[in-house]
């Protein structure tokens, strides 16, 4: 099989996220090298391209058949301290709910994937109940298994979170909100101790769930994209609950509709419901210190929802 290529054409999006806002961890030096990268990777591996790339925010995937004539992906994105643990995931979970991994350059983070239906993914299912019962069944086996010694873990990421809280705080301009905020702080304070080891998937929304191809042996769905983390599965649950966000509040009834997804959640991963409602908090409080840490003096209406449902049903 022939090998050669045209030369990759980064997209003007994945290039516009890297630029000005990723300036301070090497983003434009990343695209700038991403073409050249991409070629050497594809000769290494002789792949032909197959397709037009596909991007998200952060990483470039390329559709390619290897010498074989199967189909795969490769994927590129700088590697920083949320997805370097991804191959380590990925491997451990070895195509258990989750994409195969087929190969790695570990000096680039470029990784070599199964190919999978990158147009249909559980967003595009348009029940909410069949698409939130996937998505558990994913997040109850994926958490099952043992995280890897080598991955960062929820312990350390919620020490962080209480350090900064209190410097956070003064910088929201709501009352509430700065009140939320330690309300939060609190509940991962009683869980705290017991972190937890299991190994987080930690972005298991419905996007992040991809339809196996058509005709393939592989289970229906499967998780790609994973930030690996060593810690306790409760921490898993709020992007199943902020994603497809218009579900919920088309119902009228946000806090019930907020409860239905967790407790299905709870229920399906086999988790003590208290605990879980503080690690989901946990998970308010990151993304809030994250958006502060941003310049934002606000939180947004679906973080205030989750943690407000949650905190006032917390048993």
């Amino acid at each position: 099989m022939s090998c050669a290529n045209q030369p990759v054409v980064v997209p003007e999006g994945l290039a516009r996220f890297h630029q000005p806002r990723r300036a301070d961890e090497g983003g434009p030096e990343w695209i700038a090298a991403l073409p050249t990268l991409a070629a050497e990777m594809l000769q290494r591996w002789q792949l032909r391209v197959s397709g037009p790339a596909r991007h998200g925010m952060v990483a470039l995937v390329l559709p390619v058949i290897r010498t074989d004539g199967s189909q795969a992906a490769v994927k590129f994105q700088p590697v920083n301290e949320e997805n370097i643990g991804e191959p380590l995931g990925l491997r451990r979970w070895d195509g258990d709910g989750a994409v195969r991994l087929l190969d790695e350059d570990t000096a680039t983070g470029t990784l070599l994937l199964e190919r999978l239906d990158g147009g249909r993914s559980l967003a595009d299912v348009p029940d909410i109940d069949t698409a939130l019962r996937v998505l558990a069944d994913l997040a109850a086996r994926l958490s099952s298994v043992a995280a890897p010694a080598e991955l960062r873990t929820l312990a350390d990421i919620a020490a962080a979170m209480l350090a900064d809280a209190p410097t956070a705080v003064p910088r929201l301009a709501s009352p509430d909100h700065r009140e939320l905020v330690r309300d939060c702080a609190a509940a991962v304070a009683e869980v705290i101790d017991e972190p937890g080891d299991r190994l987080l998937h930690w972005d298991l929304h419905y996007e992040n769930v991809l339809a196996a191809p058509a005709g393939s042996d592989r289970e229906p769905w499967l998780a790609i994209d994973p930030k690996p983390l060593a810690g306790d599965p409760g921490f898993e649950i709020l992007p199943a609950l902020d994603n497809r966000w218009d579900d919920i509040t088309v119902t009228g009834d946000v806090p019930r509709s907020v409860l239905w997804r967790f407790d299905l959640l709870t229920e399906a991963m086999g988790l003590d419901r208290r605990r879980a409602a503080g690690w989901t908090l946990g998970r308010v409080l990151q993304n809030s210190l994250w958006g502060v840490a941003d310049g934002s003096t606000t939180i947004t209406d679906d973080q205030t929802a989750i943690a407000a449902a949650l905190l006032e049903n917390r048993l």
